[in-house]
Formats: C-alpha cells, sequence, structure tokens
C-alpha cells in the first residue's frame, strides 16, 4: 500500500509543469503579490479568478517574466519551468517567452500580413531551415489557433484587417509557432462578442491537449467551462487553489465563496 501510494505521488510530481513557491511581487512599496504557492499541472488548463486589482494578471506576468519590463517591480520567491529556476541569471528571458507563451486582453496583432504574423517567432529563434519548413509552421500554427480556413487563401493580407475574434486566434497561432510548452492568456475573451469568446473557448479546449494553459479572466462562468483547476485571488493572497467543480460548488474559505456568490468583487 505505501509502495503503491508512492508511485501515485510519483505520477502527481512528474505532471507539475512550473512550480512556483513563496512567490512576492512589489511595485516600489506596494506588496502586489503575497506569499503564493501553487503548481501548475501540464495538459491542464488553469484559471485564476478574483476581483479587478487582486493580483492575477501581476502573477501571471511572473510567469514568463514580463514584470522584469516594469522598472518599479520586484519579484522574489521561486518559480521552476519543469524544475529548472526561470529567475536564473543564465536563463535569457526572450528564450524563455519562446517556451512560455503569451496572448494578451486586446488582440494585438504586428502590423505585418498573417504569414508574418505568424512567422515571426520561428524567424527569430531559427526554427526553420529554408522557406518550406517555415511555410509548414505557419500553417501548423494557424491551424492550431482554429483560423487556417479562414485566411489560407489571403496569408498576405495584414493582420490588423481581420476580426476582433480573428485576430485574437491569430494571436494565439503567433503564441503556439515557437512550439511553447505554457501558453499564458491575460482575459484574452474580454474584447471580443459572445461568438467569437465561445470559439476561442473552444480552441483552448483543444490547445490543453498539447500544452499547460493558464488563464486570467474576470469571467466565472468561463473559468467555470474551460478549466480544470481554478485558482483564487483576493488581495493579493492565493486564497484557494484546487479543483475548478470543488472550488465552485464547494468552496473552503468563506471568502471564495463569497466571492463566487458575488458577495464580493
Amino acid at each position: 500500500m505505501n509502495d503503491m501510494s508512492r508511485v501515485e505521488r510519483q505520477v502527481d510530481t512528474n505532471s507539475i509543469k512550473l512550480e512556483c513557491r513563496d512567490c512576492q511581487v512589489y511595485y516600489g512599496d506596494t506588496h502586489a503579490i503575497k506569499d503564493v504557492n501553487v503548481d501548475i499541472e501540464d495538459k491542464t488548463v488553469t484559471a485564476f479568478i478574483g476581483p479587478s486589482g487582486c493580483g492575477k494578471s501581476t502573477f501571471l506576468r511572473c510567469l514568463n517574466r514580463m514584470n522584469d519590463t516594469i522598472d518599479i517591480a520586484r519579484v522574489m520567491g521561486s518559480f521552476k519551468l519543469d524544475g529548472e529556476d526561470i529567475y536564473d541569471k543564465r536563463v535569457d528571458p526572450v528564450q524563455l517567452r519562446a517556451k512560455v507563451g503569451m496572448v494578451f486582453q486586446k488582440p494585438n496583432p504586428f502590423p505585418k500580413s498573417i504569414y508574418d504574423n505568424v512567422a515571426y517567432g520561428p524567424r527569430i529563434h531559427g526554427l526553420a531551415k529554408n522557406k518550406a519548413e517555415l511555410d509548414e509552421i505557419v500553417e501548423k500554427s494557424l491551424r492550431r489557433g482554429a483560423i487556417w480556413d479562414e485566411v489560407k487563401d489571403r496569408l498576405d493580407a495584414p493582420g490588423t484587417g481581420l476580426s476582433g475574434g480573428q485576430q485574437q486566434r491569430l494571436c494565439i497561432a503567433r503564441a503556439v509557432a515557437t512550439e511553447p510548452e505554457v501558453l499564458l492568456m491575460d482575459e484574452p475573451c474580454s474584447a471580443l462578442d459572445p461568438i467569437a469568446t465561445a470559439q476561442v473557448e473552444e480552441l483552448i479546449d483543444e490547445l490543453r491537449s498539447r500544452y499547460s494553459v493558464v488563464i486570467v479572466t474576470h469571467s466565472m462562468q468561463q473559468a467555470a467551462r474551460v478549466s480544470q483547476k481554478t485558482a483564487f485571488f483576493h488581495l493579493g493572497n492565493l486564497v484557494e487553489f484546487g479543483e475548478t467543480g470543488q472550488i465552485f460548488t464547494n468552496p473552503e474559505d468563506p471568502r471564495t465563496e463569497s466571492y463566487i456568490t458575488g458577495r464580493i468583487g
């Protein structure tokens, strides 16, 4: 029996993609993230929920060192991707962001063609030896972004000419073109209409078979629909983390229950 439980624990450990311990973030004197400990599993959608300004996007940005770009931000604690410290001085943030892709709240295609939007990352990271390989990466990424059929006949057209929902799926295709292992999404549907939101949610569900997906969302319904794990943040603290069904139907912390039932937030 003991051996069996050891094996189960071993299996659990192997599925952890990102391990975060004693994580703190300061913006100047403001303590924005306090003592956060969380394990993000591979091939799982993890949702970060909580009221506006509770720290969920700040914490998400720690996972690919986006806070490095903010002068007054200080990040402390341990962030490990597959056991490697992502804040180690030897880690190149540009290479890290190829492994840990990001999709932002507002679709932000480059002012380039649809083809060049997706080809940009593979080009700068040297992932294609020739044009044929690059063509293949672009097609594969656009298919993974569930937008290939809509754009395959106009790859030279500007990405900025697409509808909002198409632009967001193009940005997802661009993020997966560098073959990341983790995909971070910061409220990816908040600027989209309900039909485009449903398309992106369906896509998130498909991407889970290949990546570890972490999504910040202000919509509890969205978190319930797309995620297997949910983390509830409040005032910079990670209040509760667990199976999504458990968090929404039987939360352990009264603050989680108050947020889910609409009494706070």
